[in-house]
């Protein structure tokens, strides 16, 4: 087994995770809350380290990420174990899976090499979530850098500061899920809390990643306009107005079969709020063609990026200038200049 980094050992054999924001204290022979970092001994080791459950060559635009390559191929990577406990989420079998017995290995190295070998142009390390995974990521993520790679986390950004300050050094995508803007929500769905998000991505955010937010709309729980006025607003002022926002439509799935999908009048409605507040970059998701999923310029209201489910075409977009206006994108077009 892999030892863990971001870790305190304490009395007793106990140790404390420093990894993600619920900073479990763990007994010996006993994991934390993700399941996959185990206490042997009085010292912590990442269990999962190199255990896949998941791989896949995937558009970029599936992350969702609309303004990091667009256009190109990213190699995805997922393992077990989450520190989450979503009621909704869609991949319930390896997120709440804590048994890595039955995975195949794959070292850091034998990923970047697979990564150019398909011709993608970055990884991403997502499907359950990459946190958990951190001693495995940082060592993939260092050696895809020095291969002109680009890294990419799927997060629900429920790290500690000190995760992100450590990921800085390899990671250049932060898409980040903020569930809801409230601790009640996340209380209840999530079993966690919100403000850690919120301080991870402003994290991010000093740390000069590539940031890119879902907002995924719940009918009845977290799609209220109020809730969603005040996100907006956060976003605006801590994260920045040129921030792509995925605003996504909800179906049914895992322990929420019961609520229907979200109605398509809401997203609009969302969408338009965002820009109202001032949002250049807002996106709805999980619809496989709209007008609000394609990017306009935000100075002279110009197509630059057409998209019909996870294709995308650029029409007015060379490199990241708008042919029509000459106004500068925020999009991150290349891995030059980011590595």
């Amino acid at each position: 087994m892999h030892e863990a980094l971001l870790y305190e050992k304490e009395e007793n054999k106990f140790v404390k995770c420093g990894l993600c924001s619920h900073r479990c204290k763990i007994a010996e022979n006993k994991t934390g809350i993700c399941g996959v970092r185990i206490n042997r001994g009085g010292v912590l080791y990442a269990e999962s380290y190199g255990k896949i459950s998941a791989e896949a060559i995937d558009p970029i635009e599936k992350k969702p990420l609309y303004h990091f390559l667009p256009g190109t191929n990213v190699y995805s990577l997922g393992s077990i174990g989450c520190n989450f406990r979503c009621s909704h989420c869609q991949n319930w079998e390896i997120s709440q899976n804590k048994s890595a017995d039955f995975l195949q290995f794959l070292s850091p190295e034998m990923g970047v090499l697979k990564a150019k070998e398909y011709n993608c142009k970055s990884i991403a390390w997502t499907y359950n979530e990459p946190t958990i995974w951190h001693e495995y990521t940082m060592d993939m993520g260092k050696t895809a850098r020095e291969e002109n790679l680009g890294t990419v986390y799927v997060t629900n950004g429920y790290m500690t500061e000190e995760a992100v300050s450590d990921l800085s050094r390899m990671l250049n995508a932060f898409r980040v899920d903020i569930k809801a803007f409230s601790d009640e929500f996340y209380k209840k769905v999530c079993k966690a809390k919100l403000s850690p998000v919120l301080d991870a991505t402003i994290k991010a955010k000093e740390c000069r990643m590539h940031i890119e937010i879902v907002n995924l709309l719940i009918p009845g729980l977290n799609d209220s306009p109020k809730e969603l006025k005040e996100l907006i607003r956060w976003i605006y002022e801590n994260i920045g107005e040129d921030t792509p926002v995925h605003f996504t439509r909800f179906h049914p799935d895992y322990k929420m079969s019961d609520i229907g999908p979200t109605p398509i009048k809401t997203l609009e409605k969302t969408y338009m709020l965002a820009k109202e507040e001032g949002l250049r970059y807002p996106y709805l998701g999980n619809i496989a063609s709209h007008p609000f999923n394609n990017t306009w310029c935000h100075k002279c209201g110009s197509l630059l990026i057409e998209r019909s489910g996870f294709s995308q075409k650029n029409v007015n977009l060379k490199g990241n200038i708008c042919r029509i206006c000459g106004a500068k994108i925020p999009v991150i077009t290349t891995t030059e200049g980011i590595i």
